[in-house]
């Protein structure tokens, strides 16, 4: 009797820990998020620019991150000037026909200090490399109508060499139309899954 009752008891002991540290999957909301990068042309001045078409998860226990994913769409490109849009499609860039998509799946995430730090496979233009994205996470909060949000911030430098964009020109002083390393920014909201 004694040993059914202290079986029980650790069973029900598993089974609430479990549900304590359970992990919950957020997705990304596009409406309160933004991919971001910054490009310095001709050594004077910096081109920004935005990716509108994007989706990624986010995997937490409690308020831990645990893994992320994102997949950015390239044909969404968009400096502001339609031109330049479609020139950084072409082959010349981005070559989006070939290589729609670009993604980000994370192999581990440390902390460092008040950061943590996705140590992940960046996927872009066909070339995979292992990258480490300093992220600032919040905790989960509840809106007002009730939907629990993660806010996070990242801010990196990739460069653009390293997945075969390597289209440039030179002015007289040697100094390129568009720079190799391009500042990465991402401020986005993620929702908690109330899914089943």
């Amino acid at each position: 009797m004694k040993a059914r009752f202290y079986s029980v008891a650790i069973g029900v002991a598993l089974t609430l820990n479990s549900s304590l540290v359970a992990a919950d999957t957020y997705t990304i909301d596009p409406a309160h998020s933004r991919i971001g990068f910054s490009a310095r042309h001709l050594g004077i001045s910096n081109v920004k620019g935005r990716f509108k078409e994007f989706t990624g998860t986010l995997v937490l226990e409690g308020d831990e991150l645990k893994e992320a994913t994102a997949t950015i769409h390239v044909q969404s490109i968009d400096t502001g000037v339609p031109q330049r849009d479609t020139h950084l499609r072409t082959p010349d860039f981005f070559d989006a026909t070939n290589y729609p998509t670009i993604t980000f799946k994370t192999k581990k995430v440390q902390k460092e200090g008040d950061h943590l730090l996705l140590i992940g496979d960046f996927t872009m233009r066909g070339i995979t490399k292992e990258i480490s994205l300093p992220l600032t996470l919040s905790k989960p909060i509840k809106d007002s109508s009730g939907t629990t949000r993660v806010g996070l911030e990242v801010s990196a430098k990739l460069n653009r060499k390293d997945y075969g964009i390597s289209h440039t020109e030179f002015l007289e002083t040697g100094v390129p139309d568009v720079a190799n390393e391009i500042e990465l920014e991402i401020n986005a909201e993620a929702t908690k899954d109330t899914r089943p």
